[in-house]
């Protein structure tokens, strides 16, 4: 397995020195617990496999209940003794802003791991994920040091000087999805670091390689000990002990809606504070009015950008029906054309989906689709018989009542509705358990502000698509979830306010 691997995959890396085990495996594999790299103590690892071959590329330790405990302990002795508590909100954007740099001079080694822990094509990784997690970095350094309380008049007739100071929590345990596993590590640690709370984070065990590689480069940094803990492990063993671990102040999950739910319950049993940005089933509304070509075009990256694993994927395209037609030409054209290849090669513009189990969730969609009578426009099937590639796919004449409408399906499935008017329009945009994220295309403005306002979700984009910035909250309604990143509001979840009343008299 080595010697193949060795000239397969990760030869194409070119890997720097000391960056392969004895056995021609990527070495990331033991875990980061108080500054220290460590086995797990049961001494199991799994597999990590490259999506797009399904080879081993390597060992993973797999941690469990009793190294989270250990992992939480180091973060509180972090949070609260030695030199992480010395430091100051500058300190901790200088911090930060360190990180960033080590990501920037390493950009295409992590960008590499990321493709192959991921299968997401190299473009992607190398010229949107990776520059937009550097990016977070350095927006919220900009933050540390800037979480203020605020001073308030009491009653007139009460003789005191009342005022709020913003504090940091304590641990936070921080849980990351496979299908972003750096930018979404970055929208959850830089925040946390800015306001000074400590963390205990577990990748997906899809996706560990690449975050243990950013974890060396945050020690690199100058990072101290047990600020940040890097727990690799299975959801059922490490999610669960770090979710019911009563030494964790908060949880800030992004996933499924029925992990979510079980967080929830877990969580409950401590009064942890809890955070949720869980699935979409996202409406792309596209009127006659609009620009057609560019609409479609548009449309075509908001589902199958990362190969449809997006919670905002526009995976439910709203036409108009007038206007259907002269659509689906260029969405179901352009969709045909559209060529998966191996996701290392920069070339490739459609990787392979994360797992073979992803793959066959959403295999099994397509022909959920077919038997409930939606017409097959494209794509549908698998590519080759190595690696996890299905084709991009567009259903026409689906209702908003088929299974493929109604629930997510997490890849490159695209489900076309006809709708008649405006009303009909938000109608179905929010018939749906769902209220991640939108989008309307009109040029006219009273209906794009009228739909901005009415649609039940976190996020609507009007003549545009997927686009975010570290700026700006993001976050659900519904089933989506609750509680807000990226942004100022970031900091409000990282955070807890204290009144000190003093009584003058």
């Amino acid at each position: 397995m080595s010697e193949t691997l060795a000239n397969g995959m990760i030869a194409q890396l070119k890997p720097q020195k000391n960056q392969l085990d004895e056995r021609g495996l990527l070495r990331y594999g033991k875990m980061l617990i108080d500054g220290e790299w460590v086995d797990a103590l049961s001494g199991k690892t799994f597999e990590s496999r490259y999506p797009g071959s399904g080879e081993v590329i390597a060992h993973v330790a797999a941690g469990d209940a009793a190294d989270v405990d250990r992992a939480v302990k180091a973060a509180q002795r972090a949070f609260t003794d030695g030199d992480y508590r010395k430091m100051n909100g500058a300190d901790r954007g200088r911090l930060l802003w360190n990180i960033a740099d080590l990501m920037e001079r390493h950009i295409e080694e992590l960008a590499e791991l990321e493709t192959l822990d991921n299968g997401k094509p190299l473009v992607e990784s190398l010229k949107v994920d990776l520059p937009q997690s550097i990016a977070c970095f350095r927006y919220y350094a900009g933050w540390a040091g800037k979480t203020t309380g605020e001073t308030i008049e009491t009653n007139a007739r009460a003789n005191a000087f009342a005022y709020t100071l913003r504090e940091p929590l304590g641990v936070c345990g921080q849980i990351i999805p496979w299908n972003f596993p750096i930018q979404m590590a970055a929208w959850k640690l830089a925040p946390a670091i800015a306001c000074g709370n400590t963390v205990v984070i577990k990748p997906a065990e899809q996706t560990s390689v690449s975050l243990l590689r950013l974890g060396e480069l945050m020690m690199e940094a100058g990072l101290p000990k047990g600020v940040v803990n890097i727990v690799t492990g299975f959801g059922e063993t490490a999610g669960a002990a770090l979710v019911a671990h009563p030494g964790v102040e908060k949880i800030a999950f992004t996933g499924s809606v029925e992990v979510g739910k079980l967080i929830m319950r877990h969580a409950a049993g401590t009064l942890k504070k809890v955070t949720l940005e869980l699935g979409g089933k996202s409406p792309n509304i596209v009127f006659a009015d609009s620009n057609l070509e560019l609409a479609a075009k548009v449309a075509l990256m908001g589902i199958f950008f990362n190969q449809g694993q997006m919670c905002t994927a526009g995976s439910r395209i709203l036409i108009e029906s007038s206007a259907r037609e002269q659509f689906l030409e260029v969405l179901a054209g352009r969709a045909a054309k559209m060529a998966v290849g191996d996701p290392l090669d920069p070339k490739t513009r459609m990787g392979s989906l994360v797992s073979e189990e992803q793959m066959n969730r959403v295999l099994g969609y397509v022909e959920k689709g077919k038997a409930e009578g939606a017409q097959l426009l494209s794509g549908g099937g698998r590519v080759g018989t190595q690696g996890y590639f299905v084709t991009p796919t567009v259903f026409d004449n689906v209702s908003n009542d088929m299974t493929i409408a109604r629930e997510e399906i997490f890849g490159p499935v695209a489900s076309v509705i006809t709708f008649n008017d405006a009303e009909e329009a938000l109608r179905i945009a929010n018939d749906s358990a769902f209220g991640l994220a939108s989008a309307v295309w009109t040029t006219d403005l009273k209906k794009a502000l009228t739909f901005a306002r009415g649609i039940k979700a976190g996020t609507v984009w009007v003549n545009t698509y997927n686009m975010t910035d570290n700026a700006l909250p993001f976050g659900g309604y519904k089933d989506s979830g609750f509680g807000r990143e990226l942004g100022s509001a970031a900091l409000d979840v990282y955070t807890q306010t204290k009144t000190v009343y003093i009584d003058l008299n």
